[in-house]
């Protein structure tokens, strides 16, 4: 049975800042604790990641996966689907940005996804793995966005120094 998870956030950067962390694949394991590797394999004609192999932290072992990114129509969107995996069958998902109206510098994203395990685990442990999961895909993702955007006006504001 596929589970899904679907939530949305507020994050405060452009659509355009949210979509290039996300699609910056290779600085995963810098901000979400259980990735461990991931190392880009093929891109697309526009030299975004195409497929991706992942090491991460799963259930108290390691698992590895093989995910291949799509981008539709929507510049802001990205997509993607489990191409091989030792613990999972299925896992697809996406991201979507989208400016909030009235409110400039301010993107609603909106993360979904499904995954279906090959062992079956009691629902507490699905609920728990799943809000995990949630948790660093939108919380980690917003930190992550928030404190570089902080750091750079931070920088700027910044006087120089006289010698």
């Amino acid at each position: 049975m596929t589970d899904h998870a679907s939530q949305r956030v507020l994050i405060e950067a452009s659509p355009e800042e949210c979509f290039q962390t996300v699609i910056d694949v290779e600085s995963y394991p810098d901000w979400i604790d259980d990735i461990k590797e991931a190392k880009i394999v093929a891109f697309d004609d526009d030299g975004r990641a195409g497929d991706a192999i992942f090491r991460s932290a799963a259930m108290g072992r390691s698992s590895t996966y093989t995910l291949r990114y799509s981008y539709g129509s929507n510049p802001l969107r990205v997509a993607w689907r489990l191409l091989e995996g030792d613990i999972m069958r299925r896992m697809d998902g996406e991201y979507e940005f989208s400016e909030v109206e009235g409110q400039p510098g301010v993107s609603q994203v909106h993360y979904h996804l499904e995954v279906d395990l090959l062992v079956r685990l009691p629902s507490f442990v699905k609920r728990r793995v799943e809000a995990k999961i949630v948790h660093s895909a939108v919380e980690d993702l917003k930190s992550r966005i928030e404190s570089a955007s902080r750091s750079s006006e931070g920088s700027e504001a910044q006087p120089p120094l006289m010698t």
